[in-house]
């Protein structure tokens, strides 16, 4: 699925550094649920890879999650934070268990370690391997990672004339965030165009109803790409409503190069095009800062499996080769990246979420062995 496009992706930290680190500290989060099977995959890959990039690598276990929450009254400890931004340049973070209703004083780590350390993109390509899905598409949803509803500032009241409770919450936009997150979607889309010859963006809003919030994400994004002409001007720049981008995302989803959206948005399209490709087990995300990179399946905890030995570790596979692009090595993502296609390609050796029956270790083994 990332073959291609991972290649593509700009590398954030090969352009500030113009040599990549060669010895990298890694934090594992695994979470909870099947995050605590599918993360040892991501550090077996890590550990197993040709010795000809001379790279290595520190491994620090670190905690955060429902389950720690539980344990000790904190979902995500100030120590996993401390030491992500002290000693890692890249980590990988499994799953959390979120309750559907409110649990006095919890909220979710993936959310404030973004947050916290400056995660604004969150960057998710969907592409299918070729030769195994009847309707193919290479798209990258590049989705705003700090704000939107995701700034957690909601309360509860009761209205005064019906006596009956009111549920609110704040939906936040800023031009900054807005800024940065068009421009990483453009530099994607100049990375495609030059691979492809061509690229389209485009910009997912709804503001034919919120004319303020997501009126301001689309005035930014198209101001960010009309005051960089020179340098976009080969990139197709398109709008398209929330609602009706789900419609054509799955009729026409050919139709879609690269597409950035506010955070909530962004989230609901990149989980729903995980269909395209056959499951969210497969799909990988990269958490990008300044400072560090995060690799982070699609996928949830899936309570229903967890323990089993069954979750599908591609998604954590491919967010390795992710993290390690955007740290500057996109030569090894390649190779990663590829020993996955086949793995998909011959389909012999796959979870049940793929309609196999094979086990999480036997996937790993098989992706190990296609390693080059």
């Amino acid at each position: 699925m990332l073959r291609s496009s991972v290649s593509r992706l700009t590398s954030l930290r090969s352009l500030a550094s113009n040599a990549a680190r060669k010895n990298l500290t890694i934090g594992l989060i695994p979470g909870d649920g099947i995050g605590k099977e599918v993360i040892p995959a991501g550090r077996q890959i890590l550990e197993n890879l040709n010795p000809k990039y001379g790279l290595s690598f520190d491994f620090i276990n670190l905690d955060a999650g429902f389950q720690t929450f539980l344990d000790t009254g904190k979902a995500l400890p100030d120590e996993t934070v401390r030491i992500l931004k002290e000693q890692c340049q890249g980590a990988l973070f499994g799953a959390v268990q979120s309750p559907t209703t409110k649990v006095e004083g919890y909220s979710s780590p993936i959310v404030a370690l973004r947050k916290q350390l400056g995660l604004y993109a969150n960057i998710r390509p969907v592409k299918s391997v070729s030769g195994t899905n009847d309707r193919p598409c290479d798209m990258v949803i590049v989705r705003e990672n700090t704000e939107d509803l995701y700034i957690k500032i909601e309360k509860t009241y009761t209205d005064p004339v019906t006596g009956t409770k009111v549920a609110e919450a704040t939906k936040r936009i800023t031009e900054v965030a807005t800024r940065k997150i068009a421009t990483i979607a453009l530099d994607i889309a100049l990375q495609r165009l030059k691979q492809n010859g061509h690229a389209t963006l485009t910009v997912t809003h709804k503001s034919n109803v919120l004319s303020q919030s997501d009126g301001l994400f689309r005035e930014i994004c198209k101001d960010v790409y009309e005051s960089n002409k020179d340098k976009y001007s080969g990139i197709n720049y398109n709008e398209q409503i929330v609602d009706s981008m789900v419609y054509r995302l799955f009729r026409e989803p050919e139709c879609f190069d690269v597409v950035v959206a506010p955070n909530l948005y962004g989230d609901i399209l990149s989980d729903g095009a995980a269909a395209l490709v056959g499951s969210l087990g497969v799909v990988p995300s990269a958490n990008v800062g300044p400072e560090i990179v995060i690799g982070e399946p699609s996928h949830g905890s899936a309570p229903d499996i967890a323990g089993k030995g069954v979750a599908n570790p591609i998604a954590t596979i491919r967010s390795t080769a992710l993290m390690l692009q955007f740290l500057g090595h996109p030569e090894v993502a390649k190779d990663i990246e590829t020993a996955v296609d086949a793995n998909i390609r011959e389909g012999s050796i796959k979870t049940p979420d793929l309609g196999g029956k094979s086990t999480t270790q036997q996937v790993v083994d098989d992706v190990l062995s296609k390693l080059v």
